[in-house]
């Protein structure tokens, strides 16, 4: 009688515990519709890794952007993008770079969904290098097109690829131009109401 009293009783503990545990699923999406993108939002966040090929200069590159921006109307935004990056280049130097470009997004009506949103953004600014012991300021721009996915109420994991140009010298070429892709994510802030 003992045995079979401790096991129900173990049974029922079992049972008890098991269901207590609360397990849930990942989320990998959040319907948010147009509430991240209105206007007086902010969004911080940027690129945790960019990899590109430059035609020019036969050089591989990666690159860490983060950005912040200010939504001045519902699904436009504009703030400033600063940068940090390495370049491996065949035959020479290593290069170190560095960007700020204030720049404009827009987010397209066409195509979005409750769960993410298509983009375009374009940046102008200035770009720099440290190369062999020189260094070297100048002109640059970047049109990018890419895909946020709200993964919750307000962070997107975002994909971009697009065109950058830079006037730089280095590389053994009159300037930078090529295309490249970036993973990154952003963190959308409500403003005041």
């Amino acid at each position: 009688m003992r045995k079979i009293l401790l096991s129900s009783l173990f049974a029922l503990s079992l049972v008890a515990v098991t269901n207590a545990q609360n397990i849930t699923k990942p989320q990998y999406s959040e319907n948010v519709g147009d509430k991240p993108i209105q206007k007086g939002n902010w969004l911080i966040g940027g690129s945790l890794g960019s990899l590109g090929y430059s035609f020019e200069g036969e050089n591989f590159n990666i690159n860490l952007n983060p950005q912040a921006g200010y939504f001045i109307s519902d699904g436009i935004a504009i703030g400033l993008t600063t940068g940090v990056g390495f370049q491996s280049v065949k035959g020479g130097d290593n290069i170190w770079s560095y960007k700020l470009m204030p720049f404009a997004r827009y987010y397209f009506p066409e195509g979005a969904s409750s769960t993410g949103r298509f983009f375009g953004q374009g940046e102008l600014g200035i770009t720099g290098a440290e190369y062999g012991g020189t260094s070297d300021t100048s002109f640059g721009f970047g049109i990018n097109a890419g895909y946020a996915h709200f993964v919750s109420k307000s962070v997107a994991l975002e994909a971009t690829a697009g065109y950058n140009y830079s006037k730089s010298d280095h590389a053994d070429a009159k300037a930078q131009n090529g295309l490249g892709v970036a993973v990154g994510f952003q963190i959308y802030l409500p403003g005041k109401k």
